[in-house]
């Protein structure tokens, strides 16, 4: 229904790649906690940072099913730091440079994006703010020809070793929702300096807290309209909490093939594990539950492809599909017994790094009352014009 044969070669090629170009280098960038340069270059130049982008900017143009794919083969190496570093970078900096940028800012920033030769970031989150993004306190207050940036940003993936920043603040102290605006800011510019978080999973990731002390950042670098920041994050949020929903299903996935693989294999009592009823029953619950929030994200891709305005569907998929990536992969690892925690097994890493799910791109509380006003309170979020 959703997959043509040139999406399944492209499937298995991108898996080629990440098998040969990534995965030797997966322990090493788990254990320092950061990602060599080379790899991002590697990526430009197999044009997969261009999948979803205009050819002007030296994207592909390709329909949103190739990005699917990108995002679920990124789940199947055991790396979510280095999956998210890939998708922030793609589909967080990178959407905001295409769909607010001007001709100026998207060949200075989303051209050289596209090739690999720079890194984004977005950064929304705050230390005091959480999922309060209309509480934000950061502000770009406007002095002639520049903009002066004052506040800090917390968890933004890419934040330490990335070239530019896509910023969101105040720049209107008067307004909630509409005294916001979007600036891109060169890692470069005087008065940015970052820290690097320490995580309980996605180690290999950069996530760093960002502090800007009067950062002077010039009048065309604002993106978009002035006072128009909140209904623009608000509208990605919804391809966002999507791609987090994919990305959740596709680590299912993965658990539940490895746990497949080795209940086949494991023997107990003189035969496999696989033969045991209740080890089986477990194991078609988990497969159910995979294949539900599965066919619901390719529904969703779809109508988001299709010109749909999917904020209830895509915060349904974040809120339940990052659940069950956490339930599956838990259950996976009981059947896995000791091995299962064990560091020399996927499994481990694995269950540590799902359980971000539930948490960033807007936490389950929060997409539980995102929902509730829409479908109790008729609420419409509309797409900003």
């Amino acid at each position: 229904m959703y997959f043509t044969e040139e999406h399944q070669v492209f499937r298995e090629s991108f898996k080629n790649f990440l098998q040969k170009e990534v995965v030797p280098h997966i322990e090493k960038w788990e254990k320092n906690g950061n990602i060599d340069r080379f790899i991002w270059k590697k990526f430009g130049d197999m044009g997969y940072f261009g999948l979803s982008y205009p050819e002007e900017y030296g994207g592909l143009n390709l329909d949103i099913f190739y990005m699917v794919i990108f995002l679920e083969e990124l789940q199947k190496i055991n790396s979510g730091g280095f999956a998210a570093a890939i998708w922030a970078h793609v589909y967080l900096a990178m959407t905001h440079l295409n769909k607010e940028g001007d001709d100026r800012i998207k060949n200075k920033y989303l051209n050289p994006s596209i090739s690999g030769d720079k890194i984004g970031c977005l950064c929304v989150t705050e230390p005091f703010g959480g999922s309060d993004v209309a509480g934000m306190k950061t502000t770009a207050l406007r002095d002639g020809d520049f903009y002066i940036i004052n506040g800090s940003k917390t968890f933004i993936t890419n934040g330490v070793y990335s070239d530019y920043l896509i910023v969101a603040a105040k720049t209107d102290l008067t307004s909630k929702h509409a005294g916001m605006s979007i600036f891109i800011v060169d890692r470069e510019t005087q008065g940015i300096s970052a820290t690097k978080l320490d995580k309980l999973g996605w180690r290999a990731s950069d996530t760093g807290e960002i502090a800007f002390d009067n950062v002077k950042v010039p009048v065309e670098n604002l993106m978009g309209e002035e006072g128009k920041g909140f209904p623009y994050i608000m509208q990605h949020f919804a391809l966002e909490r999507l791609i987090m929903g994919i990305n959740a299903h596709a680590r299912a996935e993965y658990a539940l093939d490895y746990a497949l693989k080795y209940t086949s294999e494991r023997q107990a009592f003189g035969k496999s594990l696989d033969t045991f009823q209740a080890l089986r029953h477990n194991l078609a619950d988990m497969a159910s539950r995979v294949e539900m929030c599965k066919e619901f994200n390719y529904s969703i891709a779809k109508r988001l492809h299709d010109g749909g305005y999917v904020v209830k569907e895509a915060s349904m998929s974040k809120l339940l599909s990052t659940k069950m990536a956490d339930e599956v992969i838990y259950d996976a690892l009981q059947l896995l017994g000791g091995y299962g925690y064990m560091e020399e097994y996927p499994i481990a890493r694995l269950f540590r790094d799902s359980r971000l799910g539930p948490i960033g791109g807007g936490t389950s509380e929060i997409l539980k009352e995102i929902i509730a006003k829409i479908i109790i309170d008729g609420k419409e979020y509309k797409p900003a014009t």
